[in-house]
């Protein structure tokens, strides 16, 4: 693999369409304000380097980024790439990933709105991220030990697993599909509306009106905080550790849970149990 050390570059397409090369050290700014520094590339490295520029890794195939800085002004870094890998790395601007897929991400930090969109495959571990629509329609997602900030997070995502994760994050899980949450703080208004196939296992939820218009929702031993207005026309079978402040009009299923401030029926079709006091029978 060629190697590239100390350089600085600002031209348009500065690198276009290399293959095995590695770049250390680099620079990507300068008075030229070039874009898509390596498109159309194969089998790069860019190790402890600054991005400033715009678009610099779209329709690529295998990119490895290490210990490197992406700052505000490097919009859209990575789109139409597969099989990348990215450790230790700031991701600072708008749209920093989008339409890729085989993405690894671990100890890294991200301020990107509109971050992760349309991304088949990607295991994040131990990273932080702010951002706005976070992942929207992406599948096949392996989350643990990531804190999440934001709005409107995981709309329409598939088939994914979180783990030891804390988001706070408003309207998250919006029509989720097959999706596995696990020991794991979820914080925001509106959780999960129209998800399907969703489980919350050992899990803390926070805010208001959670978890309405679900069908075959789970939760596993959950702690439910501040919840009011709960499960709305849901179809929902839940164990619940912590008492509840309202549960409106569940529309089938069991809900366990050891009291409950207030229980809304007014809807006919409503026929969802609630337990008050008594362990699920399944536990």
């Amino acid at each position: 693999m060629n190697i590239i050390t100390d350089k600085t570059f600002d031209e348009e397409r500065a690198l276009y369409g290399v293959k095995d090369l590695t770049v250390k050290n680099c620079a990507f700014d300068g008075p030229a304000d070039g874009e898509s520094a390596f498109k159309e590339c194969r089998n790069i490295v860019a190790d402890e380097c600054f991005f400033n520029l715009r678009y610099p890794f779209w329709h690529d195939e295998g990119v490895e980024i290490a210990a490197s800085e992406m700052t505000a002004l490097c919009r859209a870094a990575l789109w139409y790439s597969h099989h990348i890998n990215i450790r230790g790395t700031k991701l600072h601007g708008i749209k920093a990933l989008r339409e890729c897929s085989d993405v690894v991400m671990q100890d890294c930090d991200i301020v990107s709105p509109e971050f992760g969109w349309s991304v088949r495959g990607i295991t994040m571990e131990n990273c932080t991220a702010e951002s706005e629509y976070f992942m929207m329609r992406s599948d096949h997602l392996h989350f643990r030990n990531v804190q999440m900030k934001g709005k409107y997070s995981f709309q329409y995502i598939t088939d994914s697993v979180f783990e030891d994760c804390i988001f706070d994050t408003k309207d998250a899980f919006w029509h989720a599909k097959n999706v596995v949450v696990k020991n794991s703080v979820v914080k925001g208004e509106y959780l999960a509306w129209y998800c399907e196939d969703v489980t919350f296992e050992n899990c803390r939820i926070i805010g208001t009106q959670p978890l309405c218009y679900c069908k075959n929702l789970k939760l596993l031993n959950c702690e439910m905080i501040e919840t009011d207005l709960c499960f709305e026309k849901s179809e929902v079978e839940a164990t619940i550790t912590t008492p509840v402040d309202s549960i409106k009009n569940p529309l089938c299923g069991h809900i366990y849970v050891p009291g409950v401030g207030e229980i809304i029926r007014d809807e006919e079709e409503s026929k969802g149990e609630i337990i008050i006091g008594k362990p699920c029978c399944c536990a």
